[in-house]
């Protein structure tokens, strides 16, 4: 099974904000992609890090970024992960669980980000019965996400 990388938004705010000239942080986040794609590593888009992205897109003014946060999240079949019932009721059971736990990543009554992406990628792996070891966050933050699923900086994962 080939590994199956999640990006968070840090990582898919880079790929989809072009500059120009291009970053040397872009040119790497593209040669990055490129790697991974090439050894056969699935790239996907949780609903949640595409609306923490696109809402600041739109606060910028930044409607190229937009076009090509699109564009990236339909470039391959089923590249963007949808938000289910199924996700929803995951997050709040895994929001209750850290809540009570005492290790929950935000003040309580924030809508927890991290846990809804979280909720999505578990949702992920039961449906298609992925194995842990076949997942993973890319992240520029691995401290929230970690607490649920395997979580590395984007920088740190290679195919």
């Amino acid at each position: 099974m080939s590994k199956v990388i999640f990006l968070d938004a840090g990582p898919l705010g880079i790929i989809a904000n072009p500059k120009t000239p291009p970053s040397p942080l872009t040119i790497q986040a593209i040669e990055w992609v490129y790697a991974l794609t090439i050894a056969g590593c699935r790239l996907i888009v949780p609903a949640i890090a595409d609306f923490e992205v696109r809402r600041e897109f739109l606060r910028a003014g930044m409607p190229d970024s937009l076009v090509l946060l699109d564009v990236w999240n339909t470039a391959q079949p089923d590249r963007y992960l949808r938000l289910t019932d199924s996700a929803l009721k995951l997050a709040a059971q895994l929001w209750a669980q850290a809540r009570n736990g005492g290790t929950l990543p935000a003040d309580p009554k924030e809508l927890n980000g991290d846990v809804l992406i979280a909720a999505q990628i578990l949702d992920y792996q039961a449906n298609y019965g992925l194995a842990t070891s076949d997942i993973v966050i890319a992240s520029v933050n691995v401290g929230h996400l970690s607490l649920f699923v395997p979580t590395d900086l984007w920088t740190n994962i290679q195919p």
